[in-house]
């Protein structure tokens, strides 16, 4: 064989490999860890910190949760289903002042029930479930791993007095509650409030907001309500 056919060779190979790489990074393209950055914002930073530090298995993990929730549709709430899951929130949120860990137990029912009939996963799968709100409400989903957190804590069985006005349950004291219920609630008001994707590609911005903040469809009573809860025990 001449040296310049073994060249020739050489060259074809070469671009065929260039080619390949070139068109796997293109068929990542929503997999890319910039792209994921962007896309989970403080969530891809927690699902680094629980892989303790390895970005390529937090990566790989994410990247599961878009190609199995990426497409999810969200159906529209009824009229009277969003009056009825409001006035839950706020008998949630009024429970508070008195009764902190219940008051949270009952905001992880809600998120859990309002999701599912959004379309999100439901029947009692939370880990799928949290999985796909990740992927569409990334900003907000931690507040409903907490409230979750709190209401299992106690399920089990772990929740324990403190001595004080309010309970330590499952660990968290009632500021941690507090500011659970807060960053819940703005989960709550993402799924809660009409969209105009309902029905269709349930899409997302940078940090995975649709746009307008959560706050301003909130009820005015949550910060009220919690700040009165702080006001009594000082």
């Amino acid at each position: 064989m001449s040296t310049g056919l073994i060249i020739a060779l050489i060259v074809i190979v070469a671009v065929v490999v260039v080619a390949a790489a070139v068109l796997t990074l293109r068929a990542r393209g929503p997999y890319r860890g910039a792209h994921l950055k962007r896309r989970f914002g403080p969530e891809y930073d927690r699902a680094v910190a629980r892989h303790d530090g390895d970005a390529e298995a937090a990566e790989r993990e994410l990247a599961q949760r878009v190609k199995l929730h990426g497409d999810l549709r969200t159906r529209p709430l009824e009229p009277a289903e969003r009056e009825r899951y409001e006035a839950g929130w706020t008998a949630a949120q009024e429970r508070f002042v008195d009764s902190p860990g219940d008051a949270v137990a009952e905001a992880d029912r809600l998120l859990a029930d309002l999701a599912a009939a959004r379309g999100f996963p439901g029947d009692g799968r939370y880990e799928e479930q949290l999985a796909a709100l990740s992927v569409h409400h990334a900003r907000h989903v931690d507040g409903y791993r907490r409230v979750h957190r709190v209401a299992q804590a106690r399920a089990d069985g772990t929740h324990r007095p403190n001595g004080t006005h309010g309970t330590h349950e499952g660990g968290a004291g009632t500021e941690e509650m507090r500011e659970a219920m807060v960053e819940a609630r703005a989960l709550f008001d993402d799924l809660v409030r009409p969209s105009r994707h309902d029905g269709g590609d349930h899409r997302t911005g940078p940090h995975g907001t649709r746009g307008k903040t959560a706050a301003h469809g909130r009820s005015p009573h949550m910060p009220s309500l919690l700040h009165r809860r702080q006001a009594k025990e000082s």
